[in-house]
């Protein structure tokens, strides 16, 4: 039984097709991701799906009968009522059925006999209908959605004064809540801390309907995806397994294509050679016979049909060397105590980060991490930092002047020859047409690679970074996470890319119950050590 069905769709914004006849079904029950850099479409399919949008080409059609929610990544809901009340809409037919239910009740109380008979069946009637649709359940259902989204503490508030986080986590549980047979969702775990992705991905594997997510969370994909779709210069690539399995095939399908590239530049230069020497020779010996055989294999290189070049993975080819390492002892955390407002964060609270660690600073929404780091940052009391350690930081907002350009700001910190500067810019894949980019337009992966640029020209040696994975695409990800493989300085982040994690953390310091607990290991072992209890 197929869900989505997508026809030869071909989208353009008028600057060149960014689908391209486009066709793919989904049947009922997958659970489908859909990947590609940023700004090649993949919002676009969900929103063509919607019908948010109109494609002039193609068709798009969805099986009848079927419900569809989406979560996109702008909340549209423009309603000003309290977060409960929004919750319960939801599931408004079980409500008005709920009240008719107790109508029918407080009637039957008062009913004389030859009243009761007929509001029985009326009752019954009712009910039926309220257990077919799972009534006596849903309050149990709502309760454990809005503990699993932790937005208790929300459902007295009214919806427009919710942060734009709050806002999608309510508008994320009114979808469960509803249960629809498709589920479309945009960057699902934006805004999610560990602990509530967790019960996410436990609440969606136990989903029965059909479900296409974009997501740069690759986790996340890997615990609920079955098929994974490659959407890349236009065109989709179906492969039949998660992300890990993608990332695997599609390396096999790379090396394949170079291959096959390789031999056929090698078959157009030997036909071209030989175009060559029998020309020559049929010039020589004034002999037609070898211009014919010229002739013939050029039309035969005429006709091959030329492969295109495949496409490298891209790559910083960066060392980060270090000029200056730091002492053994890096930052030392004694008897921190942090609060805010009225809530105490961390109650003398110890951490030490010594040379060359890898350490992942987790926690949940509110737990402490970005109030801790600022406050290394800041060299505040109770911490002390070691000798010669140089600290680069990286904000989860990197903000530039507006007015200036990349070049303005690769120009302000780098020292060194013009010639100089635009080749290292170039590592950082910053092109002579990306130069003059003003720096408000900059993608979130642009940013990270200009900051990170500006951090490597200060020779720092101790590199903190503040969810340095958000709103950049898996393509950066991948090569922030190459980067910092090889850096040999020592390394804090905030993240909860547990994916990122587990590819850089050598060491995880989780703030639990207002402490700083150490945990060797990447994500994975965390999570070992804390489920069996091993400290």
């Amino acid at each position: 039984m197929i869900d989505i069905s997508l026809n030869k769709i071909t989208m353009n914004y008028g600057f060149g097709d960014i689908l391209k006849e486009i066709s793919l079904e989904i049947k009922h029950g997958d659970k489908v991701a859909l990947i590609g850099a940023n700004g090649c479409g993949k919002t676009t399919i969900l929103k063509l799906i919607m019908k948010l949008e109109e494609t002039p080409y193609g068709d798009i059609s969805i099986r009848k009968n079927a419900t569809i929610g989406y979560l996109g990544q702008i909340e549209q809901i423009q309603e000003d009522c309290k977060v409960e009340e929004l919750l319960y809409k939801s599931v408004e037919p079980i409500v008005k059925l709920e009240k008719e239910l107790k109508y029918y009740e407080e009637k039957m109380e008062k009913a004389s006999l030859n009243e009761l008979e007929k509001l029985i069946v009326k009752y019954t009637n009712v009910q039926e209908k309220f257990i077919s649709l799972g009534g006596y359940e849903i309050l149990s259902k709502i309760s454990k959605i809005v503990h699993g989204f932790k937005i208790e503490h929300l459902l007295e508030l009214s919806y427009q004064t919710l942060s734009g986080g709050e806002k999608r986590m309510v508008s994320f549980a009114m979808l469960m809540i509803k249960n629809p047979d498709i589920l479309l969702l945009d960057e699902p775990t934006n805004h999610l801390d560990i602990s509530t992705l967790e019960w996410l991905e436990k609440f969606l594997k136990n989903y029965t309907g059909t479900l296409l997510i974009v997501s740069h969370d690759r986790y996340f994909l890997d615990k609920i995806i079955e098929k994974t779709i490659l959407l890349e210069d236009g065109n989709l690539t179906v492969y039949n397994g998660n992300y890990s399995y993608y990332v695997e095939e599609n390396e096999k399908q790379v090396m394949n294509a170079f291959k096959e590239y390789k031999d056929q530049q090698k078959q157009i230069k030997a036909m071209q050679e030989s175009i060559k020497k029998l020309r020559e020779f049929g010039r020589l010996g004034n002999n037609e016979r070898f211009f014919k055989r010229a002739k013939a294999i050029e039309k035969r290189l005429d006709k091959l049909e030329k492969m295109n070049k495949p496409k490298e993975k891209a790559s910083i080819p960066l060392t980060l060397q270090l000029k200056n390492r730091s002492g053994n002892e890096v930052l030392i955390v004694s008897n921190l105590t942090l609060c805010f407002s009225d809530k105490i964060l961390l109650k003398e609270a110890n951490m030490k980060v010594w040379y060359q660690d890898h350490i992942c600073l987790l926690g949940k929404n509110g737990s402490g991490k970005s109030t801790l780091i600022k406050e290394i940052i800041q060299n505040g009391e109770n911490i002390q930092i070691g000798a010669n350690v140089k600290i680069g930081y990286i904000p989860q907002e990197i903000v530039f002047l507006e007015n200036k350009t990349v070049y303005d700001i690769a120009r302000e910190s780098f020292k060194g020859e013009e010639t100089h500067l635009r080749s290292t810019l170039s590592k950082f894949m910053f092109t002579k047409n990306t130069l003059d980019k003003k720096t408000k337009a900059l993608s979130g992966g642009e940013k990270v690679r200009l900051k990170l640029f500006c951090l490597m020209q200060e020779d720092i040696n101790f590199l903190i970074l503040d969810e340095p994975t958000n709103h950049i695409d898996l393509m950066t990800r991948e090569i922030l996470e190459d980067t910092l493989k090889e850096y040999e300085g020592t390394l804090l982040f905030v993240s909860h890319d547990r994916y990122f994690i587990n590819n850089l953390a050598k060491k995880i310091i989780a703030i639990e119950e207002g402490k700083l607990i150490e945990y060797i290991g990447n994500y994975d072992d965390y999570m070992y050590q804390r489920d069996n209890e091993i400290f």
